[in-house]
């Protein structure tokens, strides 16, 4: 049902609706008109038949006023005397315009409608009654399907002046009515147009979608392949002005790194004379402070260039064990003499990038041992992704500074130390890092102590693999 609903709230769904009732409804109506039409047509040229009977009949009589008794008494095809009594009903409108148009005294014939009886013929009514066992049966039981012909009461003038009086039989025509359709055939209809409906609406919204996983893929890689510029106008336009609109991003973007690195570079210079003459400082004291501002000054430089460095890199991604990175980075921190344990593995491969998860990952472990203490890392994998836990023995964060630490330049008293010189940017850079290889990573404090940093792919973003020994 959720997964229906999807459909019908995405723009697939709705073109496939609107297109679906609109299509139906104009392919029903057509046919139903079309039906309509030929019973039209049928109707007509079964008037025209009736008229070229009467018409031919009444000339007969008309030709021929010393056989014209004998004539009436035997009838034509159809046609013969009409019964005296006869209760005459309301003009037949149609069958007088079709007489009209004819030539000889039908043109001034009036006809009405009349009991099927008074077409009867008289021999019919000289049979002896049926036997009692083959009663008549009473209306409601009888034969639904039998429909009674019609009967119509023609007065005509000859040309002597006699007006003759002629029943005229026809056979009912049965009329399906507008909304009588072939099931079968209906469904067949439907079915069709329901198949062309949403291919259209796919082919229709296909462009948009493209458009929107090129915009989701931009945020991840600024540098990916532009739009290919293909299909109708309006579709290239957009393309177009998504390329446009990327180029310019990565222009203002290598601008505001090739500025940091300007400054960077630029600063290296006056902050090595800078410690220089620090060094001649009598004050040990003084010196020793000074000299803890200098770097600092020239840990927050390099954090920063970092920063703007990690949004734009344009490294490959390629298969990376994610197993073997996290055990030389954990191996990396025990020789320099800290404590840290990989504690699990999951076999997983992704597609990422090596030097970017490196750089990742050696920052949450620097961070856990930094504030921490200790790191423990481990990986998971299952039908929800895969995660990578990096938990320390911290006293952990207050609820509420679980996002703020990501924000940049932001560093918490309570629980990081000053004096580890870091510039508050070391969490930036690694959920930068993590979104732009199609992860999230957030922080939570553990159930049994310290503080998590997750790291999580809520499914394999790209082609993986398994470890197979």
């Amino acid at each position: 049902m959720m997964r229906l609903r999807r459909f019908f709230a995405s723009m697939v769904g709705r073109l496939f609706v609107i297109l679906l009732l609109g299509m139906s409804v104009a392919a029903i109506g057509a046919t139903m008109l079309a039906g309509a039409k030929r019973q039209q047509e049928f109707e007509r040229q079964n008037l025209n038949r009736i008229a070229d009977r009467l018409q031919g009949f009444i000339n007969m009589l008309d030709g021929n006023p010393e056989l014209r008794d004998r004539l009436l008494m035997v009838g034509g095809p159809a046609v013969r005397s009409l019964p005296a009594g006869a209760r005459l009903g309301r003009e037949d409108a149609a069958m007088m315009a079709v007489l009209d148009d004819r030539q000889g005294p039908v043109a001034h014939a009036t006809v009405h409608f009349t009991s099927f009886r008074s077409c009867l013929a008289k021999a019919q009514e000289l049979l002896p009654p049926p036997p009692p066992q083959e009663r008549r049966r009473p209306p409601h039981e009888r034969d639904p399907a039998f429909i009674p012909p019609k009967c119509r009461a023609v007065q005509v003038p000859l040309s002597d002046g006699t007006v003759l009086s002629l029943a005229l039989e026809s056979p009912a025509i049965a009329h399906n009515g507008i909304l009588a359709v072939d099931p079968l055939f209906l469904t067949l209809l439907v079915l069709a147009i329901g198949a062309l409906a949403y291919l259209v609406a796919r082919m229709a919204s296909a462009p948009l979608q493209r458009l929107a996983s090129a915009a989701a893929e931009l945020g991840d890689d600024l540098q990916r392949e532009p739009l290919p510029v293909t299909g109708p106008l309006e579709v290239r336009r957009a393309a177009e002005a998504f390329n446009a609109m990327q180029k310019r991003l990565q222009r203002t973007l290598g601008e505001r790194t090739q500025m940091l690195a300007a400054i960077t570079h630029d600063l290296q210079t006056p902050v090595t004379r800078l410690r220089l003459r620090l060094e001649n400082v009598s004050d040990e004291a003084l010196r020793e402070r000074l000299i803890g501002d200098l770097g600092a000054m020239q840990a927050l430089i390099r954090e920063g260039l970092e920063l703007a460095r990690s949004a734009e890199s344009a490294e490959p991604r390629a298969a990376l064990d994610l197993d073997s990175l996290l055990e030389s980075i954990v191996e990396d921190a025990l020789e320099a003499g800290a404590e840290a344990r990989f504690a699990q593995g999951s076999g997983a491969v992704l597609m990422l990038r090596p030097l970017a998860m490196h750089r990742l990952f050696s920052n949450l472990v620097d961070n856990a041992i930094s504030y921490g203490g200790t790191a423990e890392v481990r990986v998971e994998q299952g039908s929800d992704g895969v995660r990578v836990r990096v938990r320390d023995q911290g006293p952990g964060l207050a609820e509420d500074e679980l996002e703020t630490v990501f924000d940049p330049f932001v560093r918490l008293e309570t629980s990081r130390s000053r004096a580890t010189g870091g510039a508050g940017l070391g969490l930036t850079i690694a959920r930068a890092l993590a979104e732009k290889d199609g992860a999230t990573l957030h922080l939570r404090n553990h159930p049994q102590g310290g503080l998590e940093a997750i790291v999580h792919w809520p499914a394999p973003p790209r082609p993986a693999a398994h470890r197979t020994g």
